[in-house]
């Protein structure tokens, strides 16, 4: 528990303030959308054939690419659990880490690099006599990078799920001699079933808000998201009512969304164990060990490919010449400081609002209203994901409108809708840290007396020191990456690196687009580095899986 009463006043205003500014922020944005008479827009829209087929394919390339994504990550993730020495096992888990930090415009290049016209899938399939058979444009071209970013998270969850199923239930299988399908019946598809709904949940809710992806390799009258017509409707068309009609129309989807997914059932404990190590024999036969490593092998193409034909295409860019452009350095001046913005005030947001749990949890007494304030911080953290972020930028957009140029307002605007973006994922690395801090240290704190800035600079700041860099450097990738609010307030004055990218590719400047994509992407890997040097590595030696 905190200290004193004191302190835990502090906690809870803190957090109550925190919670009102979400709120606030959130609240006006969708509130200048039904003010603007959005209310009665989405009912006339309902009707309009272009909005029906936009919201089909919505619905239908996530229902594609969450399916795609799940029937690929389960034998890839059964090999991997299969096969635990396989030579390199640990750089194909690390190399599923780098799509899911990876900026989403630089994925789409990549993707462009071996799926594209001249890219290396098509070369390969002209020179044995195909005439260019793969189109990376298009529906087809939105499921493959939807399952390249997504197949990763999915295949790690249900590897971690495999690896928690008891060491005695594989010594049984091999005792009775069961053979890998018995195996996969019996224990594996036990283990992985109840994981699925949850996964599935969260990779549609990524699928179906998906926007620079689209916007990249779709957004034709054919392949068209609610939020790439969205910003068509206001960038292009500069149809507000159609907008307004839309944005409240993916709120409602990403809601009925959400609670679907809070219908699912938590996955349930896989069953006591001795501790004893995991030795699987079903994985040792001729047969699984070639099974296994062709797919592997496989999942390892699929995944590099992408990433090597952006270190090759940039590195083939001018980078001098780039380099010197002015346009370059005020862009990346612009990036970096819009993302260190936003990263630092969504530490603040998050450490009040972590304290302020914190503090309630101690009480011994918790009501009603604790309850629901303590609910409410922790639905605030990820409400960017009720309301996504290009909505958010078109409820302010109409909301600014009467006091002139919106776009005026733009960089404060971009600053606030990352910074809520790396809210949840802020809150995810520091919470448990604080937690853990805190049981170790609050007793002989309070014991020796060590308070306030004190007890800041020896004890705390020491103690959380790491988890509040890979936190900042998380949220400033985040940021760094982004397109959404910048499409839509990007001008002259606000050019940021993703928008610089696209805007290359826009004018057929590829060369310039794939020399600045590897900057971004060497930019955000860096930051990625620095925030996780350091971190203990667990003894088995696969301490960042």
């Amino acid at each position: 528990m905190l200290q004193t009463a004191a302190e835990r006043q502090r906690a809870l205003t803190g957090g109550a303030i925190s919670l009102a500014a979400v709120t606030l922020f959130v609240g006006l944005a969708a509130f200048s959308l039904l003010f603007a008479g959005g209310g009665a827009a989405i009912v006339g829209i309902l009707f309009d054939p272009y909005i029906l087929r936009v919201l089909r394919f919505t619905l239908l390339q996530a229902l594609l690419s969450t399916a795609l994504s799940i029937a690929f990550a389960i034998p890839v993730a059964r090999a991997l659990a299969r096969q635990p020495h396989f030579p390199g096992r640990i750089w194909i888990i690390r190399l599923m880490a780098v799509p899911m930090g990876l900026p989403v415009l630089i994925g789409a290049l990549g993707m462009i690099g071996i799926w594209g016209r001249h890219g290396l899938l098509n070369w390969l399939m002209m020179n044995i006599g195909l005439d260019e058979p793969v189109s990376i444009y298009g529906l087809t071209g939105i499921l493959l990078a939807h399952v390249f970013f997504n197949l990763p998270l999915a295949c790690r969850l249900m590897l971690a799920g495999l690896e928690r199923v008891p060491a005695e239930y594989w010594l049984m299988a091999s005792t009775l001699g069961m053979r890998p399908r018995s195996v996969f019946r019996f224990i594996e598809w036990p283990a992985i079933r109840p994981l699925i709904p949850g996964i599935a949940g969260l990779v549609f809710m990524l699928c179906a808000t998906s926007f620079t992806l689209v916007l990249t390799l779709g957004g034709g009258p054919a392949a068209t998201t609610i939020e790439v017509a969205i910003y068509q409707s206001l960038r292009f068309d500069f149809d507000p009512g159609r907008a307004i009609a839309l944005s409240l129309l993916q709120i409602a989807l990403t809601a009925m969304i959400l609670g679907a997914m809070a219908l699912f059932p938590p996955a349930g404990d896989e069953g006591l164990t001795e501790g004893q190590d995991i030795k699987r024999l079903d994985g040792k036969g001729p047969c699984a060990r070639l099974a296994d490593s062709l797919l592997l092998l496989i999942a390892v193409l699929f995944l590099g490919l992408p990433l090597v034909s952006i270190i090759a295409a940039g590195l083939h860019a001018d980078l001098i010449k780039l380099l010197q452009e002015p346009i370059f350095w005020q862009s990346a001046g612009m990036s970096l400081a819009i993302s260190l913005s936003a990263a630092l005030l969504s530490i603040i947001l998050s450490i009040a609002m972590i304290r302020a749990r914190h503090a309630i949890l101690s009480k011994r007494r918790r009501g009603v209203t604790d309850r629901s304030f303590f609910t409410a911080m922790g639905g605030a953290s990820s409400m960017v994901l009720l309301v996504p972020p290009i909505v958010l930028a078109t409820g302010w957009f109409m909301a600014l409108r009467p006091f002139g140029d919106a776009t005026r307002f733009a960089a404060v605007l971009v600053v606030l809708i990352n910074m809520l973006m790396a809210l949840p994922f802020v809150m995810r690395v520091l919470e448990p840290a604080y937690i853990v801090h805190q049981r170790r240290t609050q007793k002989l704190a309070a014991s020796l007396g060590i308070a306030h800035a004190a007890r800041l600079r020896l004890i705390d700041w020491p103690g959380l020191k790491k988890p509040l860099l890979t936190a900042l450097s998380f949220a400033m990738a985040l940021s760094l990456g982004d397109l959404g609010a910048v499409a839509l307030f990007g001008s002259e004055g606000l050019v940021t690196l993703p928008w610089l990218v696209y805007s290359r590719m826009g004018s057929y400047r590829t060369n310039d687009a794939d020399g600045l994509a590897l900057i971004l992407g060497i930019i955000c890997l860096l930051l990625t580095i620095a925030g996780t040097a350091g971190q203990p590595r667990r003894e088995n030696g696969d301490g960042d899986r």
